[in-house]
């Protein structure tokens, strides 16, 4: 786990017994390859634990300032609180095990002598380790340094009856009665292998007592400049043969001043908005540039809708919509967002929206369409789902299947199917919001265009049975059950202008562009539906065709009679 202190490698003799340390006895070969891949991984997961679980955001390490110099005495680090200290009487220690079977096991040590007597310093300053380590252990410690310029060296001085480690400790491994936190997460304590030599200036019974250099590394997020807790284990054994042993922690708080330190700046951290738009550019870019061109070519439908390979130029966008705006960009929009806004509405939390900024766009793009044609650019043209149909609806074609329209009567009653599916998933949105996400899958758009048709066969059979379904009635589901297109018919209402063309003959009597428009969105007047028309542009091409349209061919034949 995060939280626990893990070792690769080893304990060695006894010194794994009861240590806080979890060793990992895993791997027989190659075992610096592996604390090397193991360092890199606790390094990114605990930056990623101190960002997130815990609210610290650590940033750069800060580094010792070697230009900081700073004449301090033994008497000056004391008064200063730049050693730590921890002193632990035997009383205190017979105290921790009180109550527990270890109680009895301490007999004769003296209860008012110190039992641990710990002084802790950090060398990383340069005018910290001048102040406590003779010259030779200051070269050392200086080479040490340039080979591994990222790690805290910290010299240990237990002048108690303690010590540091158990006797079976072996040097340059992680030591068996130490652990080290900072935020409430493990950082990795190893030896240094250093053998230091205390300043002459020191007092003499420190330069008997036990003294380790352990190290830290800063990149694995230790900052000195920060509380950080170094915990020293105290263990007893009960019993002569098979002991159980039991131990006791006494933790020591540690922060090394700012001042002798110098911090990088700290990256500009951006926000998970900034983020989506970085990492979205290029595709935002290329969906900017389409839209813009399919707008163009929508505001001037007649020359489009006119040419010969309309057809061919219609079914290729609807190509650049499947691949590109569905599979790549995952612009497929959906019923799911309208519940997100409609609850955002009321609880707040709109700003998630933004995180989809391919989504958002074609939101966008769908809102000016409203104005300009209704509900027709985003159904006609934007929609991958029902570009799928489309193509179902040619293939269909090329079978030779029959065609079948349900009576006009039916074809009423199954408009109005949408606006009850989309009405009732609002409403499970706000009533059981728990099971909204089940509800949407009425919408086959997840399964088809998200997952890429990789879910279970429940939702498969959903999905491609309105497309086959699409092979004889065109567009079956964008023209009765789709809640999403019923949104957009309300959103058509924003409409500002009439774009069909229309003549006084159309509808009286001519009936040709009725009985071709494949939505059934033109009445028998000849007047527009736009509530249902997708803006094939088909009725445009008809109107504007001197062979096709009815009373252009009446009048050129008139025309040809005079």
């Amino acid at each position: 786990a995060i939280s626990e202190p893990l070792v690769v490698g080893t304990p060695y003799g006894g010194g794994g017994t009861a240590s806080d340390n979890v060793y990992l006895d895993g791997v027989t070969k190659a075992t610096a390859s592996v604390r090397i891949a193991h360092d890199s991984i606790l390094a990114a997961t605990l930056a990623v634990a101190r960002d997130k679980m815990q609210g610290v955001g650590a940033g750069p390490a800060p580094r010792p300032d070697p230009a900081h110099d700073e004449a301090l005495s033994w008497k000056d680090l004391l008064d200063q609180g730049l050693v730590g200290r921890l002193r632990v009487s035997g009383a205190q220690l017979d105290a921790a095990f009180a109550g527990t079977k270890w109680a009895q096991d301490g007999a004769g040590i003296d209860p008012e002598a110190p039992f641990i007597d710990l002084y802790v310093i950090d060398l990383g300053p340069p005018a910290l380790a001048r102040a406590v380590l003779a010259p030779e252990t200051l070269s050392e410690i200086a080479r040490f340094t340039a080979r591994a310029p990222d790690d805290e060296l910290v010299l240990l001085i237990e002048a108690g009856q303690h010590g540091l480690v158990s006797a079976d400790f072996v040097r340059n491994t992680a030591p068996d009665r130490l652990t080290a936190t900072q935020d409430g997460l493990p950082l990795v304590l190893r030896d240094a292998d250093i053998l230091p030599e205390l300043a002459a200036d020191l007092p003499p019974e420190l330069s008997e007592a036990t003294k380790m250099v352990v190290r830290l590394d800063r990149r694995l997020g230790f900052d000195p400049t920060r509380p950080w807790e170094l915990r020293l284990q105290a263990v007893r054994e009960h019993g002569m043969f098979q002991a159980e042993v039991g131990s006791a922690h006494f933790p020591l708080v540690l922060q090394t001043p700012e001042r002798f330190f110098l911090r990088p700046a700290a990256p500009d951290r951006i926000s998970p908005v900034q983020q989506a738009l970085r990492n979205r550019a290029a595709d935002l870019w290329a969906l900017g540039g389409f839209l813009g061109l399919l707008m163009a070519a929508l505001l001037a439908q007649s020359r489009l809708a006119g040419l010969r390979a309309f057809t061919p130029v219609r079914l290729g966008i609807l190509c650049v919509v499947i691949g590109f705006v569905g599979f790549w960009g995952q612009g497929q929009l959906s019923i799911v967002t309208v519940m997100a806004v409609a609850r955002g509405l009321v609880s707040g939390g709109l700003e998630v929206l933004l995180y989809d900024p391919f989504g958002l766009a074609i939101w966008g793009a769908a809102g000016i369409g409203f104005l300009l044609w209704g509900r027709g650019f985003f159904c006609g043209w934007l929609c991958p789902f029902g570009a799928m149909q489309e193509f179902a609806h040619h293939a269909g074609r090329l079978l030779r299947l029959p065609r079948i329209e349900p009576p006009a009567s039916l074809a009423r009653v199954l408009l109005w199917t949408g606006p009850v599916a989309a009405v009732a998933l609002v409403a499970v949105a706000f009533l059981a919001p728990q099971h909204a996400e089940a509800a949407a899958e009425i919408e086959p758009f997840k399964t088809a265009i998200t997952m890429h048709f990789d879910r279970p066969w429940p939702y498969l059979i959903w999905a491609m049975g309105w497309i086959a379904v699409s092979m004889v009635w065109f567009k079956g589901f964008c023209r009765s059950l789709c809640p999403l297109g019923a949104v957009m018919r309300l959103g058509g209402l924003l409409r500002l202008r009439a774009f069909i063309p229309r003549r006084a003959d159309c509808g009286k009597p001519c009936q040709l562009c009725r009985v071709r428009c494949a939505y059934g969105a033109i009445k028998r007047t000849g007047e527009i539906r736009y509530s249902e028309c997708f803006q094939c542009l088909d009725c445009v091409a008809i109107h504007d065709d001197k062979s096709r349209c009815v009373p252009l061919v009446l009048a050129a034949k008139r025309k040809a009679r005079a």
